[in-house]
């Protein structure tokens, strides 16, 4: 290798080298907005109490996640596509929030797009065990079923607990249970190591074993204005 080309190896390696920071950091600022984004989500709707979970059920669940503005629809080919935050209940209160994409599709005549925010509630160790691994599709590898909505939880809600996950949507402003499967989630490592460190895993983070970080707590906190039993 003549210097020419040691020379153009070395501004190569210093301009990665430059890049790498700057890609953490634009992952960490995302990971913070979703965060918020996420805590807003759940704040909303639980600021309408007839229309929102029932606080009994909040307190069956051992994880929540939320997923603001999921993508549903397309041309042809419908499918959902989003990115969201989970904490799960530690000793000490809600863990440290991870990160997750979530992704699925349908076949069918779907012209137009529409932006709906999905909450998941894990209301069995079974389900927490779900979201702990590196992919899981809902229906498949973990039951899901609609949530009960509002104050009053009818009869219907013993047979729905027996879900491992309840899922729920929003959709221009009317909450309801909805009935989700064939989506997959996976974990959003880019967006968890830039917020807590390279080689972290989802795991680490829920069963809090991870020192939280103050930029995203935003969620957990959120969380436990509603349900502060701990695990």
């Amino acid at each position: 290798m003549n210097t020419r080309d040691k020379i153009k190896v070395a501004m190569l390696a210093t301009l990665l080298g430059m890049a790498l920071p700057l890609t953490g950091l634009a992952d960490k600022k995302d990971a913070i907005r979703q965060a918020g984004k996420a805590a807003e989500v759940f704040k909303e709707i639980m600021g309408v109490p007839d229309n929102s979970v029932p606080l009994s059920v909040l307190d069956k669940a051992v994880c929540v996640a939320v997923f603001p503005d999921v993508l549903k629809g397309g041309l042809i080919v419908g499918g959902r596509k989003g990115r969201g935050v989970a904490s799960c209940r530690t000793a000490t209160g809600w863990s440290a929030p991870a990160f997750f994409d979530l992704a699925g599709g349908s076949i069918g005549l779907q012209i137009g797009a529409q932006a709906t925010d999905l909450v998941l509630l894990f209301v069995s160790p079974d389900g927490m065990k779900s979201l702990l691994k590196s992919k899981f599709e809902m229906g498949g590898d973990a039951s899901v079923a609609a949530g009960p909505v509002g104050r009053t939880v009818g009869a219907g809600t013993d047979l729905r607990l027996d879900a491992q996950i309840l899922s729920y949507s929003r959709s221009k402003g009317v909450f309801a249970g909805l009935e989700l499967k064939g989506t997959v989630i996976k974990q959003d490592v880019d967006d968890n190591q830039a917020v807590y460190g390279d080689g972290i895993r989802a795991e680490e983070i829920l069963k809090g074993t991870k020192e939280p970080q103050a930029d995203v707590l935003i969620f957990p906190n959120t969380l436990a204005r509603y349900s502060r039993k701990k695990k």
